[in-house]
């Protein structure tokens, strides 16, 4: 018997579907079901590794790891057969199967969605025929009349499988009940009918004031509200897409600031989550130099585009704030593609990302190759760190790789007696995967998620961050007791 398929679909980007789908997850599996989380294609450049079908790896969005997390599953590639990664405003590498597709790459938006549903179908019915529920995350708005003809992620999907559909709304901007309005108007009639319920989401002030707006909308639509969100700040889990939750304040006196430098080509920003849970930690998001006049820490996180964002960079002044920053003793950390800007040069024979000038902070340099490091990756740090390091000294941690370049000491550098220190290193192998300078006040390194792990928050800032199982949780309690009793089990039932 296939899985019963619930979706959540919204009136627009950034209404909360990513949200309330990790916290369905999450409430279906305390009532023992075994529940998989689904988005047919995702845009985002946050990713995870995950496994293959085939025993290879490759990449999700990271809201449908964390959505597997939350459902107790191991992620895989079937949970988001397609992941667009923008590489620039009009382009975007397209991952099929966690694997880099350039055909489809090269292809036009439109043109692609016939390539790509056969593989989206095979893997939702792959899913449904292994699980008892399976939770499907929806993408922007299923109303988008421009691209209902080619649609691959909202009805389409939702009609292949006779989903029940939740339709969300943020209503801390305005205009609610329009939106909702609008949204369920614009489909044809049994895409309508799919509609289940409408959620408002993010909800502030007295609930008296919302009559009758959903008795009147009910009685236009014959859907009813089913749920009011209240806000609900500091929840836990990664921004989606991107945005930039500036509005969140530490719990504690402020022992640690951090700006992580957020160029437009920005990515896997979500491994920066845990430390806005520090309760000493002010993080902040750095797009001009005077951002980085009161940091004692200042990190160059991945991007999708190294060459772009490190010209973008050098466009704000950041380059030279960042080379103050070092210059006066504050710590730089630089990880995947901020290590190779970190770098002296950036060489590109393959035409993957393009040619520049490093910082020069680190004597490394960074070669693009053609095939993509995709893996997860133990690894230890050296005995040996000097200064804030110490802490983490032969500490061994876990985390993934994505990353087209390939970083290694600068030989003329090395031959003049300038060569980097060994941070870290591979537990499999040996092989270096970052490094700092004499000082130690400069890092690079190509693993991502360092800051998840408990024991190295502990180490650097004497604090640890509630756990995954515990924002999970929390989220699920919190969207259940906002619906009527019962109703979120009754939609489930076969």
């Amino acid at each position: 018997m296939s899985a019963v398929c619930i979706m959540v679909l919204g009136t627009t980007s950034g209404a909360g579907k990513s949200w309330l789908a990790t916290a369905l997850c999450r409430h279906y599996a305390h009532r023992g079901l075994r529940v998989a989380p689904f988005k047919a294609q995702n845009m985002s450049n946050n990713a995870r590794v995950v496994p293959t079908p085939d025993g290879r790896w490759g990449e999700i969005g990271s809201a449908q790891y964390f959505q597997a997390l939350a459902a107790r599953v191991r992620p895989e590639v079937r949970m988001n057969p397609v992941l667009l990664k923008p590489e620039a405003d009009t382009r975007s590498q397209v991952l099929l199967l966690g694997q880099v597709d350039r055909a489809l790459s090269d292809m036009p938006w439109r043109g692609r969605s016939e390539r790509v549903w056969p593989s989206i179908r095979a893997a939702l019915d792959g899913l449904r025929a292994e699980y008892d529920l399976v939770v499907i995350e929806g993408a922007g708005s299923p109303a988008e009349i421009n691209l209902h003809a080619s649609d691959i992620v909202n009805m389409r999907v939702a009609r292949h499988v006779g989903a029940r559909c939740l339709l969300v709304t943020d209503i801390d901007r305005g205009g609610a009940f329009a939106h909702l309005y609008g949204t369920w108007a614009l489909l044809p009639p049994e895409e309508q009918r799919l509609i289940r319920g409408f959620v408002l989401n993010k909800f502030r002030g007295d609930a008296a004031l919302l009559a009758p707006g959903p008795e009147k909308l009910a009685e236009y639509t014959g859907v009813p509200t089913v749920a009011t969100l209240p806000m609900l700040w500091q929840h836990g889990l990664p921004e989606e897409d991107g945005v930039f939750d500036d509005r969140s304040h530490p719990a504690a006196a402020v022992d640690t600031t951090i700006a992580v430098i957020a160029y437009p080509r920005i990515s896997n920003l979500d491994e920066f989550q845990p430390l806005k849970n520090v309760p000493s930690v002010r993080l902040v998001w750095a797009r001009s130099p005077a951002q980085l006049v009161d940091a004692d820490w200042v990190i160059l996180p991945g991007s999708k585009h190294t060459s772009a964002d490190l010209a973008w960079l050098r466009q704000q002044g950041l380059d030279r704030a960042v080379e103050r920053h070092a210059a006066g003793g504050g710590l730089v950390l630089g990880i995947c593609g901020g290590l190779q800007m970190l770098g002296e040069a950036l060489v590109d024979s393959h035409g993957i990302d393009g040619n520049a000038p490093g910082l020069g902070l680190l004597p490394v340099v960074t070669r693009f190759e053609a095939d993509k490091t995709v893996t997860p990756t133990s690894a230890r740090f050296a005995a040996d760190l000097p200064g804030p390091w110490q802490a983490l000294a032969g500490q061994g941690v876990d985390g993934y790789e994505i990353h087209h370049g390939q970083t290694v000491p600068h030989p003329a550098m090395v031959a003049a007696g300038q060569h980097p220190y060994p941070l870290i290193t591979s537990d499999a192998g040996g092989q270096p995967l970052g490094w700092r300078n004499a000082s130690g006040r400069v890092l690079g390194l190509y693993l991502h998620g360092l800051f998840e792990h408990p024991g190295v928050l502990q180490a650097l800032f004497g604090s640890g961050t509630p756990s995954l199982d515990h924002v999970f949780d929390r989220l699920a309690d919190h969207v259940t007791a906002c619906f009527p009793s019962g109703w979120l089990d009754a939609l489930a039932q076969p």
